[in-house]
């Protein structure tokens, strides 16, 4: 029988999503619970991985066993076995027709960041912090050069192990609710740290080092050396995945905290 879970985690407890011999990643603990409710090990397969520090609103991940147990045992039975940073939200016996990766067609990512000359004690390692003024236009603007199939070299991390830097951004959107800046991405395939990247890029611009159009420049020269280093994991959120309607997983990304 194959499984299909909807997961929630606090990437700060974990060292990623993929397993380690350390035995500390969310993918580890997962595995171990699941096979304690079913009684023989199990391996999960997600549909992206997380580093460190990155959260999931909304991961997708499938195993298959030979366990028969009633669809709430793999909620609220796992749950039973997990630490406190991670959660099983739903689950769904599915045909082996589907994969948790590539069946799906489309991932989405949410980063949260204060801008705000202090740093908040209370949303520490659940949102990222940049303390001068930014100029959201200037950085939706910057935004809207990345839509479209690109080639995202330039955002793309050394250790990344995808067979192609090209990639078609769906979705693009900056919203600004106070001191909160709510950046919503979508595309059929993420990078490693593209995301936090292209989230560097976009403060350097916010911030008036550059100009929007230099979003543009930076995707042309296909060069991860001249771009602006690497953004804090904290704010970035595994918002969900999109797949075909008939398998009945809701395709949009889901937020069941308000901002996250």
């Amino acid at each position: 029988m194959r499984i299909a879970l909807g997961i929630e985690y606090d990437g700060r407890a974990f060292c990623g999503w993929q397993a380690q011999p350390s035995g500390r990643s969310v993918q580890d603990a997962l595995e171990a619970a699941i096979g304690r409710m079913a009684g023989e090990k199990v391996r999960l397969h997600a549909a992206g991985r997380t580093d460190a520090g990155v959260h999931a609103c909304q991961q997708v991940a499938h195993f298959d066993t030979g366990a028969r147990r009633p669809v709430t045992a793999w909620v609220r039975g796992v749950n039973s076995f997990l630490p406190e940073g991670v959660a099983v939200l739903w689950a769904r016996e599915m045909d082996d027709r589907f994969h948790a990766r590539f069946s799906a067609t489309a991932r989405h990512y949410r980063y949260l960041l204060l801008n705000h000359p202090v740093r908040s004690a209370i949303l520490a390692g659940r949102v990222g912090w940049h303390h001068a003024p930014l100029d959201v236009e200037a950085m939706r603007e910057a935004g809207s050069y990345v839509l479209g199939e690109h080639d995202f070299s330039s955002f793309r991390s050394s250790e990344c192990q995808a067979a192609s830097p090209v990639k078609r951004m769906t979705r693009f959107e900056i919203v600004r609710e106070g001191d909160l800046l709510r950046l919503d991405v979508s595309a059929g395939g993420f990078l490693h740290h593209m995301v936090r990247n292209l989230t560097g890029a976009l403060i350097h611009i916010g911030k008036g080092a550059a100009q929007p159009a230099w979003m543009a420049e930076l995707l042309a020269a296909r060069d991860r050396t001249i771009a602006p280093p690497t953004f804090m994991p904290d704010g970035l959120y595994f918002a969900g995945v999109s797949y075909p309607a008939d398998f009945g997983i809701a395709s949009e990304p889901a937020f069941r905290h308000y901002l996250v």
